[in-house]
């Protein structure tokens, strides 16, 4: 084997050769050496499957063996309960032999398995951040028996947690539990796709000043087949040519959106009715009932065809056996989302198969211009072509000023400590690591509100409690999570729940769910329930918005610079090569190749500012709040984050326009300036309960990006686009 084989755990030893296994692979040789000769925090990125699971456990489970914890030994933090209830059943195969003990805990776990683990804590404990929250909350004085003696804490798809305030909360929550622990415990982080490595190390070990390793291990060779594809909106010509793809196949099929999901298997479904074709299809995200999420994973796992379509929630670490081929329907939202779908394919050996299936408006020269432009493929291909040609992914935006998460925490403080004076739940609140950036003056006026609002209460000591309408927030067991959950309505067949939808359902309305077609027949408005059968046709689409995914800066300019080149990309199809020939044509005849404005006409133009989706929104906000009152612009249409669509006033040329916008931007204009009379939007669970003045903040910070807007090289491509 090598070096380490010799070191592990004998039990490990055996499940190695039980599992024919030849030798460690790289990444689970560096683990055992981090792990086992140094005290250093660590950081496992690799490709799915490549065995990150096993790299971190082997060394660790060794370390347990030779001295076993008191207490809990490893919390397992997981984005998602079906990554938890996957790893179980693996973990539980790798201790057949020892005497230790895996245990799930999430929304689905009885409690009297959770009541067991309370009464005999030890072995490895797997969990989500919420279920977290509720142990700080409710389970206060059993924390040291717990977790006074763990050794080490897991976060598992690390990336997933970084980019959102999930992320911020589980530094909270671990900054929160280390008052419990007797000793240091080590961090083990695991990822298939972090774009900077700096990024994630800082993350990682935020509030210890223990090193945090990333071991370099060179990637294996892959074989990786791409094709990309493209149709015009007539979607039965696309749902025909991806109904081909999955022919007899273990095929996942990816969807930006949960309509999108529901919309092709049903399709699908249909399909292969009308064939007198088996039916293999299934549909997997978050507003799935349970048991169809678990029937879906085991159809992936089994050895027969199955076809199942999804959003992220397939994206995790979850085995899903033998997969054949794994189709992107659109463009991913990112490199960072593309590496980790196609991480799902390509396992044991053979070839990693990936096809995108784009759906563009219309080509042909009736449409408006702006629909012209496939944007779908364009984004496809710049994505593909930055991780070939640079291995470039996304770097993770940190939030500045978190005060949603910053309310959450103060509650769950004081549901757990029962009374502090300020000053004390200041010093255990601020000294969070999210909460670096927050001021002493914006949290005292933070306490004040709360008060004024009846969330807080000043005891006669002087103390701080939560109020009347706090104990309310946090009696709600939808207090645990940070993410903003919607009103939705449970919907439920005869043998069961289905699944939730967001928009109101009426009496006799078809809806699509878990890939089927339902009709409703009643409506229990009070506990927001919708009992349906089912039936044949075409449903309505159940839920509203879209992804909300920020699509970086570098992937627009990468877009631009597929339609000024002439490569024959190989992957591309042949409707895709048509369609992508079409468009750099019409991009040399409307000067979107030379230009940011393209198909100007009388004091009228299209405009592609190659921007992300943050600096998009506040140019937008520019335009429309400082611009127009220096331009006479009679109309501003967004596309976001591809282009604009102007119409200037009478006597007003396109070079005024550019020119007065480089003079305004050159000039002191801030990000205050962009929000100082506005009201700002309720995009975070509590901000509700955020005052104004320090939401303002907050959005100067987090939401909008006039940096890009005032650089340089931006504005000088703005200049030379008016010559």
């Amino acid at each position: 084997m090598n070096q380490y084989f010799s070191q592990l755990a004998s039990y490990l030893q055996e499940y190695i050769y039980q599992q024919g296994w030849t030798e460690l692979r790289p990444i689970q040789q560096e683990a055992c050496r981090v792990i086992l000769e140094t005290n250093h925090h660590l950081i496992l990125a690799a490709a799915t499957a490549s065995g990150k699971t096993e790299a971190a456990f082997l060394p660790i489970l060794t370390q347990l063996d030779k001295q076993p914890s008191e207490t809990v030994g490893v919390l397992y933090i997981s984005p998602i309960k079906a990554l938890i209830n996957n790893q179980f059943e693996r973990l539980s195969e790798l201790l057949k032999q020892a005497d230790l003990t895996v245990w799930a805990w999430h929304g689905d776990i009885n409690a009297h398995r959770k009541k067991k683990l309370i009464g005999e804590p030890q072995g490895i404990l797997q969990i989500t951040p919420e279920s977290v929250e509720s142990l700080l909350v409710n389970h206060t004085s059993e924390l040291p028996r717990l977790f006074g003696d763990l050794r080490f804490i897991i976060i598992d798809e690390m990336h997933v947690f970084m980019e959102s305030q999930r992320g911020s909360q589980i530094l909270c929550q671990i900054s929160r539990l280390s008052r419990y622990f007797k000793q240091p415990v080590r961090r083990i982080g695991l990822s298939a796709t972090l774009g900077d490595y700096g990024q994630a190390q800082a993350w990682l070990k935020a509030g210890t000043e223990v090193d945090v390793v990333v071991p370099e291990v060179g990637a294996a060779g892959r074989n990786v087949r791409l094709a990309v594809a493209c149709f015009e909106a007539e979607e039965r010509e696309r749902d025909r040519y991806i109904f081909s793809l999955t022919q007899n196949q273990k095929c996942l099929i990816f969807a930006n959106n949960r309509n999108e999901t529901e919309t092709i298997i049903a399709s699908l479904r249909q399909q292969a009715k009308f064939e007198n074709l088996p039916d293999i299809y299934h549909v997997h995200h978050g507003s799935i009932a349970a048991t169809l999420r678990e029937d879906a994973e085991a159809a992936m796992q089994s050895d027969y065809p199955a076809v199942i379509a999804a959003t992220v929630t397939l994206e995790m670490g979850i085995d899903i056996g033998q997969l054949e081929r794994v189709i992107q329907i659109n463009a991913p939202l990112s490199v960072a989302s593309f590496l980790q779908r196609l991480g799902r394919t390509g396992r044991r050996g053979n070839p990693a198969d990936m096809r995108f299936v784009c759906t563009e408006l219309g080509a042909n020269v009736e449409a408006k211009l702006g629909d012209r432009v496939p944007w779908q493929l364009l984004q496809c291909i710049a994505i593909i072509q930055l991780y070939l040609e640079e291995r470039w992914i996304e770097p993770v935006q940190s939030v500045v000023y978190p005060f949603s998460l910053l309310y959450q925490q103060t509650l769950s403080v004081l549901a757990a400590q029962g009374e502090l004076s300020p000053p004390e739940l200041a010093q255990q609140v601020l000294t969070l690591p999210p909460f670096q950036a927050i001021s002493q003056d914006d949290y005292r006026q933070l306490l004040t509100y709360w008060l004024n609002l009846e969330h807080l209460q000043l005891t006669a000591k002087g103390n701080l409690i939560i109020g009347i309408k706090g104990e309310k927030v946090v009696r709600n067991f939808r207090f645990y999570a940070v993410f903003s959950d919607q009103k939705e309505y449970l919907v439920k067949g005869e043998t069961g729940e289905i699944g939730r939808i967001s928009i109101v359902p009426q009496i006799a309305q078809q809806l699509s769910l878990a890939g089927r077609t339902w009709k409703v027949e009643e409506i229990d408005e009070k506990r927001r329930i919708a009992w349906v059968k089912p039936v044949e046709g075409v449903g309505e689409v159940s839920w509203w918005g879209t992804s909300g995914v920020k699509i970086h800066g570098k992937v627009l300019r990468r877009m631009r610079q597929v339609l000024q080149e002439k490569i024959d990309y190989p992957y591309l199809l042949d409707n895709a090569k048509s369609r992508l020939n079409a468009a750099r044509n019409l991009a040399h005849r409307e000067g979107l190749v030379t230009s940011q404005f393209f198909g100007i006409e009388e004091r009228s133009f299209y405009w592609f500012p190659e921007l992300g989706s943050t600096a998009f929104f506040t140019l937008e906000r520019v335009l429309k709040d400082w611009l127009k009152s220096r331009v006479k612009i009679r109309k501003i249409k967004a596309y976001s984050p591809y282009y604009f669509w102007i119409q200037l006033g009478e006597d007003t040329e396109i070079e005024e326009f550019i020119t007065s916008l480089v003079n305004l931007l050159q000039q002191d204009l801030t990000n205050i300036d962009l929000v100082a009379n506005y009201k700002m939007p309720k995009l975070e669970k509590y901000d509700l309960l955020i005052p104004q003045p320090l939401l303002q903040k907050a959005w100067t910070h987090d939401y909008l990006d006039l940096t890009s807007l005032q650089a340089e090289t931006w504005l000088e491509g703005l200049r030379s686009s008016n010559q």
